[in-house]
């Protein structure tokens, strides 16, 4: 009688239960500490052994009947729960699918890739070095002492007192240079650091910085590699011109302009690179003979390069992360 009366409430409660929280209540209103099952064993213990057989096994199988009835009205109220989920998340098959939306090389890569596949192309190795240097390929070993009034041009962030973030590419002419004999034909891209930020200057760019070393090397040759190289990079016959200028670690120095058209129509000319002759006190620190050995040295800027190329009027927009943007690219 006890049995079929607990039964029969919890039918009657689990009618009422709408979801898990409700059904927790139940199954402690029944089970729990304060519920009949615990208060009808404890009342075992008033009984006789036989008694208590009789009546344990009666506790049990009630117990057992209202776990078997909760669960089941668990798993109705999960797959009710599942079913809602699944009509709320109907997915029309027939509807044409999300098109993906696909990334693109950077435009600085891409002309980086450009200027590398053109100067292979005139038989140049690409290396590259460390970001991090010491003051001694950064400066002193390319003939710019600690008084040297060019180190003022560069402002250097200084990591310790001999080792910087690199402020050229140029200190690989001295690490290539020292592990190996003429003749030498290499180019050496990679990002360079410096203290200033404005429309046309970032902390942190992009140079190429190129090395020929050979027997007979004259300023004819660094005109005609660079001549070609304006030609082939923009793609159309261009002017150019060869101004003199002053770095330390070549001699005679030049820099490069070229005539541009800009938006308005007008001819300008416009700095693209330095360039010269290696100086042969960079030789002496690298053991050459500046007798039989002679050499050219250049260095471009790639997003110089690059905002001349695209028409790209502010060099900050190649680091802002703007889809629209990079997606014209």
């Amino acid at each position: 009688m006890i049995s079929e009366n607990l039964i029969q409430d919890l039918n009657i409660e689990l009618t009422e239960v709408k979801n898990k929280n409700d059904l927790m209540n139940v199954k402690s209103k029944f089970l729990g500490k304060k519920g009949p099952i615990v208060k009808l064993t404890s009342e075992l213990k008033s009984l006789t052994i036989e008694e208590k057989k009789i009546r344990g096994t009666e506790i049990n199988r009630i117990k057992s009947q209202i776990e078997l009835l909760i669960n089941k009205k668990l798993n109705e109220i999960e797959n009710e729960e599942i079913n809602k989920k699944l009509n709320s998340d109907r997915i029309d098959i027939t509807l044409p699918g999300k098109a993906s939306s696909f990334g693109s090389v950077h435009p600085l890569t891409q002309i980086l890739d450009e200027i590398i596949d053109i100067f292979e192309g005139y038989g140049f190795q690409t290396v590259e070095g460390p970001e991090i240097e010491t003051n001694f390929y950064n400066f002193e070993a390319l003939n710019i002492p600690k008084d040297h009034p060019a180190r003022d041009m560069q402002d250097t962030f200084y990591l310790e007192d001999d080792v910087l973030l690199r402020t050229h590419t140029s200190p690989m002419q001295i690490r290539i240079m020292e592990n190996n004999q003429p003749p030498i034909k290499i180019i050496s891209p990679g990002k360079v650091y410096r203290c200033d930020s404005d429309v046309t200057h970032t902390p942190m760019f992009h140079q190429v910085e190129g090395l020929l070393v050979d027997k007979d090397i004259s300023f004819a040759n660094l005109k005609s590699i660079l001549n070609n190289f304006c030609h082939d990079f923009f793609q159309k016959d261009i002017n150019i011109r060869f101004r003199p200028s002053y770095f330390p670690f070549t001699e005679p120095s030049a820099e490069l302009d070229i005539e541009w058209e800009n938006k308005n129509g007008e001819k300008k000319w416009m700095e693209v690179l330095g360039c010269g002759l290696v100086n042969p006190k960079v030789f002496d620190f690298v053991n050459y003979d500046a007798k039989n050995y002679s050499g050219f040295a250049f260095g471009m800027g790639i997003e110089r390069l690059a905002m001349i190329k695209l028409g790209i009027t502010d060099i900050r927009y190649f680091y802002q992360n703007d889809i629209k943007f990079l997606k014209q690219f």
